[in-house]
């Protein structure tokens, strides 16, 4: 299992600098999250060979790798130009994670969810112009529903995943957005089964409690979608529960032709001022959340 960093709360470090700073950290491997100089949100990668070549350098120069490459483009949303260009996108955001020495991408839906049907038809779409981009690179890919998504719901997504019927494409658990995928840890992680091959680790509150008046919004009944990306225990994620499910699938082990191995990503946001307490923090968590319990 790689236990990765997703840095982007050191989005500003001078990206030949990164791979040290990760290293201090504790990490070996970075999950490679979107940032301005390299392969910035919803627009087309920054970054030319030269730029890929020098950060693959620093990366082999302080021993670490990247576990997975996380663009984020709009190639399901409902605009046909939009979508096109995301397709653009992703295929060199493809080359770029192979060029790096790595084979595996996560990412999100990107749909809307007031036009979730048109959104899964993009989707679909696109899946058909990437899907044998993705066959001859040998890059996996591992997707994950997000809050404000056409596919929110946790097992709404894995049918999803099911239904391109490929080896390469498998689910992402993301903790802190546990309370908008049904509240459900163990039934999603079950039934997602070998399929779960990423998980995203960071705490959040459950803005379903209190009757729903745990966050208040104006307008009333406006569609937002609230959660936060904490440090393990400053929000209410039952980690026994998820640490325990992880343990209960073996999911350190990985799952056969579903390879290689699984990524345990701490991505948590909130903390920019300190970051570096945070990420060691975290690195500690999740090794002790996936060690045996004593149970002497």
């Amino acid at each position: 299992m790689k236990l990765a960093l997703d840095p982007y709360m050191f989005r500003t470090t001078p990206l030949t600098e990164l791979p040290g700073l990760v290293a201090d950290l504790g990490y070996q491997y970075i999950e490679l999250s979107p940032r301005d100089d390299f392969m910035p949100f919803f627009r087309h990668a920054r970054a030319d060979d030269a730029t890929v070549q020098q950060f693959r350098k620093a990366l082999d120069a302080a021993g670490v790798q990247i576990a997975s490459n996380l663009p984020l483009y709009r190639w399901s949303g409902p605009d046909e130009d939009e979508r096109q260009a995301a397709v653009r996108n992703w295929k060199r955001a493809i080359q770029i994670t192979v060029d790096l020495g790595c084979d595996t991408m996560n990412s999100e839906f990107n749909g809307r969810p007031e036009q979730s049907s048109r959104s899964e038809n993009q989707f679909w779409r696109s899946m058909e112009e990437l899907l044998p981009v993705f066959e001859r690179e040998g890059v996996r890919l591992v997707l994950e529903p997000h809050p404000d998504d056409f596919v929110e719901d946790g097992k709404a997504a894995v049918d999803l995943i099911r239904g391109l019927n490929s080896s390469l494409i498998s689910f992402l658990y993301c903790a802190p957005h546990t309370f908008h995928m049904g509240d459900d840890c163990d039934g999603i992680m079950d039934y997602a089964g070998d399929l779960l091959t990423q998980v995203h680790v960071a705490d959040s509150f459950n803005h379903t409690a209190s009757s729903g008046l745990r966050y208040i919004v104006n307008p009333p009944g406006s569609s937002v979608r609230i959660h936060q990306h904490l440090d393990i225990g400053q929000g209410e994620v039952d980690w026994d529960e998820f640490f325990g499910g992880l343990r209960r699938l073996e999911f350190d082990r990985g799952a056969g032709d579903r390879g290689p191995e699984p990524v345990m990503t701490a991505c948590v946001f909130a903390w920019e001022e300190r970051a570096e307490d945070s990420s060691r923090f975290m690195l500690e968590q999740m090794k002790r959340g996936m060690a045996e319990p004593d149970v002497t």
